[in-house]
């Protein structure tokens, strides 16, 4: 019997796409290792359930695949606020790395590959003795780094974080590149799958930017700001598109009724409300497609046009905050996959099929 196979996916920063990474490979090489497993040593975002700490991207992956294993085990630390400080003050690494060794072995029994997803560059978590690169070499694992597309600097981020998998004697199989935009892509096909392969390091894939995985949905747009969906409930799923902002005249909101779009604004601007329902009712939807309405500040426009929205069947989602606070925090977000995310995960396992090379990447996993 082959001896059961370890790869961590690693990144050269936060947001860099390892988990987008990470869910297509386990759909790409579930077909090549049966069964598979999945942990997350360190988790920075978390959920309580039944009273445990679950980092966000374990909850994803176990309602994707189904895995079996406890979720406790998949996640077992995940880091509460004041815990770096709680820890500098009294730490306990020998404690802590048994606890992550104990759950992955208790994940990894009877698997044939587990992957095991870091959180961060190869140094995040170092303050309490769990970085990428040390829990790498903990669990004598195989490294991906994943990184954003580019040129220099993801060359130079890869480098770096190549120089401190290198001091843990932790052995890199690739690189994946991710989020190359489509005008860069054959600059950075040719330049960079040169530089790093001149440094002994292989390009295992490099993923295109794609669309659908940029723009929120909706649903998760309601999420994180804890929005109240009045209506629409079969159209939440949807991306949003540009966001038309209720704080301008009519006159001038007109223009920009084209596209996809999400209305934002205050419930007490009834002429944009109507004049966006009449243009999307009345134009062709090829050109303008309403994707939803969010009333700020409390606010909610006359009884008959809130039923008149209803029979439309278009999202409407009222919130307490301001316009502008609304706007700024949608802005800021950084919008994950969700478990109810059907079409983005579709999207993100057929990206990853396409363009990452899992023969390759098999074949090295193997040893061969």
């Amino acid at each position: 019997m082959s001896k059961p196979v370890r790869l961590y996916v690693s990144a050269t920063r936060q947001n860099d796409g390892k988990t987008i990474v990470s869910l297509g490979l386990i759909n790409s090489l579930r077909k090549r290792f049966d069964p598979i497993g999945y942990i997350k040593p360190v988790g920075q975002q978390y959920l309580d359930i039944n009273g445990e700490r679950i980092d966000k991207d374990v909850v994803l992956m176990q309602r994707i695949y189904a895995f079996a294993d406890p979720l406790a085990a998949m996640s077992p630390v995940a880091i509460p606020r004041g815990f770096t400080e709680d820890y500098i003050r009294n730490p306990y690494p020998r404690r802590i790395k048994q606890l992550v060794v104990d759950s992955f072995n208790r994940v990894a029994e009877g698997k044939s590959l587990t992957l095991i997803e870091g959180t961060g560059h190869a140094g995040v978590g170092s303050v309490f003795d769990l970085s990428n690169a040390e829990v790498a070499r903990l669990l004598e694992a195989k490294v991906i780094i994943v990184s954003l597309g580019g040129v220099g600097k993801p060359i130079d981020e890869i480098l770096l974080n190549k120089s401190m998998f290198d001091h843990y004697g932790v052995e890199i199989l690739g690189v994946i590149l991710n989020k190359v935009r489509g005008e860069k892509f054959d600059k950075v096909n040719t330049l960079v799958r040169k530089s790093l392969e001149s440094r002994g390091l292989k390009v295992l894939g490099i993923v295109p930017f794609d669309q659908v995985l940029s723009i929120p949905t909706l649903r998760e747009i309601i999420w994180a700001i804890k929005g109240e969906l009045i209506s629409g409930h079969d159209r939440i799923d949807a991306q949003t598109g540009k966001y038309v902002i209720g704080a301008m005249p009519l006159s001038t909101a007109l223009d920009f009724f084209t596209g996809r779009y999400l209305l934002i604004t205050p419930g007490n601007r009834e002429d944009l409300i109507m004049a966006s329902l009449t243009h999307a009712l009345t134009e062709d939807q090829t050109d303008t497609d309403l994707s939803g309405i969010i009333l700020t500040g409390g606010i909610l426009p006359h009884r008959n046009i809130l039923r008149l929205i209803r029979k439309t069947g278009y999202p409407l989602v009222a919130v307490k905050d301001d316009t502008y606070t609304i706007t700024s925090k949608i802005a800021g977000l950084q919008f994950k996959i969700k478990p109810e995310s059907v079409g983005k995960i579709a999207e993100t396992q057929t990206l990853i099929e396409n363009n990452v090379d899992i023969d390759l990447l098999e074949r090295l996993l193997r040893g061969q």
